[in-house]
């Protein structure tokens, strides 16, 4: 008999785990489980939701998914990823309205926030493979050290501390959002 853990796991069977309580990814038809990354990173994703949502809406630029919506970016073995923080242009999704399952449009930013069990080497690989499928900016948010580092395509990661403002580059022109504004006081 062949179990969950034994063959690889469609977009479908994700989404159906999901409306059974399991909460994770999916990568390459393979489950990742994820666990509730605590407090301090709810309050960074809330925060930074609040400024990106109000430039977005103010200049009708597309929408944001937040909460780990899920985006489906390869089929046969499926991978959806879940992204802290995702901005789709207009373009992008062409005026449709938003799936009942997993967004199949990319994202143009995406945001991960560093979760306590997250290990370093993972994060960069998931920004990595979220640059190889297309979108232009990631933004990998870190808590404890209150930085962000911007990966953009063919160059190379800049860290930008809380004394500065994240950019929306070439993505979101005109964005600009001071770190210290989405970081809760430190402990």
């Amino acid at each position: 008999m062949t179990t969950l853990a034994q063959r690889l796991l469609t977009a479908d069977d994700l989404l159906q785990l999901d409306s059974e309580g399991f909460h994770g990814e999916l990568i390459r038809g393979v489950l990742h489980k994820t666990m509730p990354p605590g407090d301090r990173h709810g309050v960074i994703m809330a925060e930074l939701t609040i400024h990106l949502g109000l430039f977005v809406q103010q200049h009708s630029l597309g929408r944001l998914t937040t909460g780990d919506a899920g985006v489906w970016i390869e089929r046969d073995p499926d991978t959806v990823r879940a992204p802290d923080i995702a901005f789709f242009s207009a373009e992008r999704t062409a005026g449709r309205p938003p799936l009942p399952g997993y967004s199949i449009a990319i994202p143009n930013l995406v945001v991960e926030i560093v979760s306590p069990n997250d290990k370093t080497h993972e994060v960069y690989d998931k920004a990595r493979m979220w640059l190889s499928h297309g979108v232009q900016l990631v933004w990998v948010v870190n808590p404890q050290t209150r930085t962000v580092d911007v990966h953009c395509s063919q160059q190379p990661v800049a860290v930008i501390d809380e004394s500065a403002a994240l950019d929306g580059a070439d993505v979101l022109p005109g964005f600009s959002c001071p770190l210290s504004s989405i970081f809760p006081p430190a402990e």
